[in-house]
């Protein structure tokens, strides 16, 4: 199924509705007409037609009675696989006719006493601007291939950075890991502490945890990268002199599949043993349980203190240790795929600033895709605000990857093939 060439491409306006201004919010109207904007695109029109008419073609010829075994097994998979997409296409044709209605119907109310009628209407034009984009999502989810990795737990480290006035970014690296760990929590997923390194004020220096449960990297394979955070400190000269300082930490998160088949030479490893470390708890021990692998040739070094037995360590360690020579593998194979957009969400380089905490203006500022959210707090409580924020980025890499997906397509039809 290819795509007329019609060259370079760029999403259509959306239909001119200034007269029907709606009240939400304007970053949200935005992210809508973005959505739909590419759902309006003639090549994704006509793509999604081609899949539509495949499927009634493949349902049509499923009822004859003149194919074999395998024939049948075929058509039925590639049913299965154009059934959902043919439906959620659908869903979307419903949807803009009753847009298309409803905007028929409030060009003609515009006299005075029809006022109360047409912002009912613009209500309803909210509303379904919201199923669209709900449909729109679902659809391209549909269309572009799944990542591999998306179902994986993952293990997610963070570390503080330097800065002059000590102690903020050990601060700030432990309320990003409790933020992590909460949102856990808001997502019923299993969060298990493999290691934690404490700063001596309070802080945090490292600290890694294995998260698993419902698709656990989709949802925070975004979130590696450089976190800075500015502030005034709560204690010392910068504080009583009202200073801002800035800060950062990193977080990594590697993906981590069941089985992970990655051969480690016994003679590559050094392994030590040391005293476990931490706030207290389940994290001191009076023993040397604490294990620290290090992989002789690529110098990768990993630690494990969460439990008691030094065994029990030392295997969660070579578990994170094969997970971290199996991501080098993984991140090999994205580089060789990625694309030279400006918005590349998947990279997860960590030289990269992806987020600003500012404090002293109570604002979150998301680098990649411009997004801004305030009141800080609920975002480090890791539960509705973080989700939402992570959604955002989600749709957003969503779109990236259909409009990639059919421009890969689209260059293929022009070579002829």
């Amino acid at each position: 199924l290819g795509l007329h060439n019609h060259g370079s491409w760029r999403p259509k306006p959306l239909l001119d509705i200034a007269r029907l201004t709606l009240s939400f919010n304007s970053r949200h109207r935005k992210s809508h007409q973005r959505s739909q904007a590419l759902w309006k695109h003639e090549a994704v029109q006509k793509y999604l037609e081609n899949l539509s008419k495949e499927y009634q073609q493949v349902s049509h010829l499923l009822s004859a009675d003149s194919l074999n075994d395998f024939e049948q097994r075929t058509l039925r998979r590639r049913c299965a696989d154009l059934s959902p997409i043919a439906a959620a296409f659908q869903e979307i044709k419903e949807a803009e006719r009753e847009v298309q209605e409803l905007e028929a119907m409030c060009t003609e109310l515009d006299s005075r006493d029809e006022k109360q009628l047409l912002e009912l209407a613009l209500e309803e034009k909210e509303t379904l601007d919201e199923k669209m984009n709900m449909l729109c999502r679902k659809l391209f989810q549909l269309v572009v291939p799944k990542e591999k990795y998306d179902r994986s737990p993952v293990i997610l480290e963070v570390t503080a950075g330097r800065t002059t006035g000590g102690d903020i970014c050990q601060q700030f690296t432990k309320e990003m890991f409790e933020m992590y760990q909460s949102y856990a929590d808001y997502k019923r997923w299993t969060f298990d502490i493999v290691n934690y390194t404490p700063a001596e004020i309070g802080g945090l220096h490292h600290a890694a945890a294995r998260i698993s449960g419902e698709n656990v990297y989709r949802h925070l394979k975004y979130e590696g990268g450089t976190h800075r955070v500015q502030r005034i400190p709560e204690t010392g000269m910068s504080a009583r002199m009202q200073r801002i300082h800035t800060g950062t930490m990193s977080v990594i998160v590697l993906p981590q599949p069941e089985e992970v088949d990655v051969k480690v030479d016994p003679k590559d490893l050094r392994i030590d043993t040391f005293r476990a470390r931490g706030a207290g708890g389940q994290h001191v021990n009076k023993t040397d349980s604490a294990v620290r692998i290090v992989h002789l040739p690529t110098g990768l070094a990993v630690e494990c203190q969460q439990e008691r037995s030094q065994q029990m360590n030392k295997e969660i360690a070579l578990r994170t240790l094969r997970a971290k020579l199996y991501q080098q593998i993984i991140e090999k194979q994205l580089s060789e795929e990625q694309s030279a957009r400006k918005l590349q969400l998947g990279t997860r380089a960590q030289s990269e600033r992806i987020r600003t905490y500012n404090f002293t203006q109570d604002r979150v500022t998301d680098h990649r895709i411009s997004y801004d959210a305030r009141n800080i707090k609920e975002i480090l409580s890791g539960k509705e605000a973080l989700d939402e924020l992570i959604n955002r980025l989600l749709e957003f890499a969503e779109i990236e990857a259909v409009t990639q997906y059919l421009e890969n397509l689209q260059a293929l039809e022009g070579g002829g093939c």
